[in-house]
């Protein structure tokens, strides 16, 4: 059970994906592929792409460009949130006993980053790859 709540939680990661940090953002349609990996699970996760939309406001704070392991129900609060030139990071620890920390570094119209999670004895990461794909246009999921 606790397997299949970290497996879900991972998910739901993916569905509020970061875009750009506040002073680099761009409002706009922005795809982002996302590659998780959990030694010892029974099947590898293949990666998922998931278009967003992101609103000038959700751009000029740092903190709307994490991605969240859950929605508010899911305890989870998110700390130490720096951003240093172009790379943002952020600690965070949920009420399940999920802890974590991720990265993610801008370069124009592109990002990178990575999270690691651990629950328990299960340890997890997250790999991202954004690029920046102009206006929304309504066909993506809202940020």
């Amino acid at each position: 059970m606790k397997l299949r709540n970290l497996i879900l939680s991972a998910i739901v990661c993916t569905l509020a994906l970061p875009v750009m940090a506040a002073h680099l953002a761009k409002a706009g349609k922005w795809q982002t592929t996302v590659e998780m990996d959990m030694p010892g699970a029974p099947m590898k996760m293949p990666a998922r792409t998931v278009t967003t939309c992101l609103t000038k406001e959700q751009a000029e704070n740092a903190e709307n460009m994490i991605p969240k392991a859950g929605d508010k129900r899911s305890g989870c609060t998110y700390t130490d949130v720096k951003v240093d030139g172009s790379t943002m990071s952020w600690k965070m620890k949920c009420e399940t006993g999920m802890t974590g920390s991720g990265s993610m570094t801008y370069s124009g119209d592109t990002y990178t980053g990575s999270m690691q999670m651990k629950m328990q004895d299960r340890d997890m990461s997250i790999k991202y790859n954004g690029k920046f794909m102009g206006a929304c246009d309504g066909t993506e999921m809202n940020k």
